[in-house]
């Protein structure tokens, strides 16, 4: 664990892993507390009809050990692929830990994806098992003859008394019948706990398989973000889908184990004024909200005044958050956003700290204590301060995978350097003489114009310092002439209506704050964009579009 410091000198000095022989998400997460004190409050879940449910240590030990023993009664053994297909809330939580307790990997997956896209991921994992409600359910019910092994569905949610196949059961006849005592596996740090599916922004979704040490590598980072959590009273919420890294590891695994309090809600689609609604009811001391979604909390008159909340933290990841949005949150919460970076391959290295006054609007943060980050030449050795690189991490960390699910070529390409010891992230950035690091954009989101290398999150930083601007998405559209040019998609806030007109103010108003190479030369107006179930904008379909786009037409104007 992180100990508080007054200076991030001294959090740097002061840390030293300590990784034990054997380690267990469960027992870590449920069975230590139930030992010391099993009444103790882990999980207030509001319910779709407004209902509000308190669960405590205690509840999800037993209920997580009845899971174990169906799984394992039920012909799944060690190391089994389990898919989690469902929203926020006690049933997933359950599921979790019960997969962890009986030495399986978890596969979380988003229930917002379509049947394309789990056949793919069931597929690939060879899962052998999938826990969902019947919303999912009624998907797996047109793909289950493509997935051979797929032996046995678990659903939360049909009414009991509905004939169901042989292969199908009733997760509260589980709950009801099941013994609640099992022996927790006492696994080893290294090994496979659970496999999230990279956000595929870039290509085709690969399994990234995590050691159960990936829960001990994230806590400094959460501790980080939110100002030395734990301390008395906290209360953390994230809109993020638990399916995600950021919701399952920098907010709902460490909670649990730090002992905070943890709320969830099974809302599917983000309501940013009931998002207010929400953090003020429930009393949300921390909170974790991804920069698209501070985007859209934006657009929310006057929540200061109108919303009385009491957040002590509030920490952002997934996206390079915004200067606009990283001032507004200050004045719309009280507090600066911690901004934290990381991906599902090695999450949570670098990040900020209010409590130090260690956050920069436009930076992504510092290095987390225990991790070694740098950014990259193309020779694969470290750059100076100021100058364009890679972002990469010194291999070996806990955070860090421990394989692409059986891409053994794919996983040794990921490793640079003369030693082939750094894991290379394929993100652009600079890090400062103070240790920031600000976010340039991806390799492949780079747009390179009439000479100049242009990142993406510059521009798209400036179009939301616009007010017409509530999203915005930045891609390097085919120009004969010059490479490329910037192309901007937009989401207009509310009272702007998408115009020729207003396009060419807002091109003129990046221009200004920019360069005459870097403002968008075309402006496509949307109602929404295409964003992965973490929120993240799938840049890959917009260049696709533009690409097609630029296939017959004339090149744009030199001036």
């Amino acid at each position: 664990m992180l100990k508080s410091a007054t200076s991030y000198d001294n959090l740097i000095r002061d840390f030293q892993w300590n990784i034990p022989k054997q380690f267990n998400i469960a027992h870590a997460c449920c069975e230590a507390w139930q030992s010391q004190d099993g009444n103790r409050l882990a999980l207030t879940h509001i319910t779709p009809q407004g209902a509000v449910e308190n669960w405590t240590f205690s509840q999800l030990s037993k209920n997580s050990s009845k899971l174990a023993n169906y799984l394992v009664a039920s012909g799944h053994s060690d190391r089994d692929r389990i898919a989690i297909l469902l929203p926020q809330g006690p049933e997933t939580l359950i599921s979790h830990l019960a997969t962890y307790k009986a030495g399986m990997i978890a596969v979380p997956l988003a229930l917002l994806f379509g049947t394309d896209a789990l056949t793919y991921r069931l597929a690939d994992s060879g899962a052998s098992c999938v826990i969902t409600n019947s919303q999912g359910y009624e998907k797996l019910t047109a793909i289950k003859a493509l997935l051979p092994e797929l032996r046995s569905i678990i659903v939360t949610d049909l009414p009991t008394g509905i004939p169901v196949p042989p292969h199908v059961t009733h997760f509260r006849d589980i709950l009801d019948k099941a013994c609640d005592t099992f022996h927790t596996r006492m696994t080893s740090p290294d090994d496979p706990a659970m496999m999230i599916y990279t956000s595929g922004t870039t290509g085709p979704p690969k399994g990234a398989l995590h050691g159960h040490r990936v829960l001990l590598g994230h806590l400094p980072g959460m501790q980080m973000s939110h100002n030395f959590l734990p301390q008395t009273g906290d209360r953390i919420w994230t809109p993020a889908d638990w399916a995600w890294a950021g919701g399952l590891l920098n907010v709902l695994l460490p909670s649990l184990m730090l002992g905070v309090p943890i709320v969830s809600s099974a809302t599917q689609k983000f309501d940013p004024e009931e998002a207010f609604h929400l953090m003020q009811t429930h009393g949300i001391v921390n909170a974790f909200v991804p920069p698209t979604a501070l985007k859209m909390l934006r657009a929310v008159p006057d929540p200061a005044g109108r919303f009385d909340l009491h957040l002590r933290s509030l920490a952002s990841a997934g996206e390079a958050l915004d200067a606009a949005t990283f001032h507004w949150s200050e004045s719309a919460f009280g507090i600066p956003a911690n901004d934290a970076y990381g991906q599902t391959e090695c999450n949570l290295v670098l990040g900020s700290c209010a409590a130090l006054d260690m956050n920069r609007a436009g930076a992504i943060g510092r290095v987390v204590p225990g991790h070694n980050v740098a950014i990259l030449g193309p020779d694969g050795l470290a750059l100076p301060p100021g100058l364009q690189g890679e972002i990469a991490i010194h291999a070996p960390d806990p955070v860090m995978m421990l394989s692409y699910w059986n891409r053994p070529e794919e996983t040794a390409a990921k490793f640079k350097g003369p030693h082939k010891d750094w894991f290379a992230t394929g993100d652009q950035a600079v890090m400062d003489e103070d240790g920031f690091v600000s976010f340039i954009g991806r390799d492949d989101d780079i747009i390179t114009s009439a000479g100049y290398r242009i990142g993406p999150t510059e521009v798209e930083d400036c179009l939301l310092s616009h007010e017409a601007v509530t999203l915005a998405a930045v891609v390097g559209k085919p120009d004969a002439l010059r490479t490329q040019i910037v192309k901007a998609y937009v989401v207009t806030a509310p009272g702007f209506t998408p115009s020729p007109d207003l396009a060419i103010q807002i091109q003129a108003y990046v221009r200004q704050r920019l360069s005459a190479h870097a403002f968008p030369r075309e402006i496509s107006f949307r109602a929404d964009l295409p964003l992965t179930t973490s929120g993240k904008i799938i840049r890959r379909e917009l260049r696709d579009e533009a690409n097609r786009e630029a296939a017959d037409a004339p090149p744009a104007p030199l001036f």
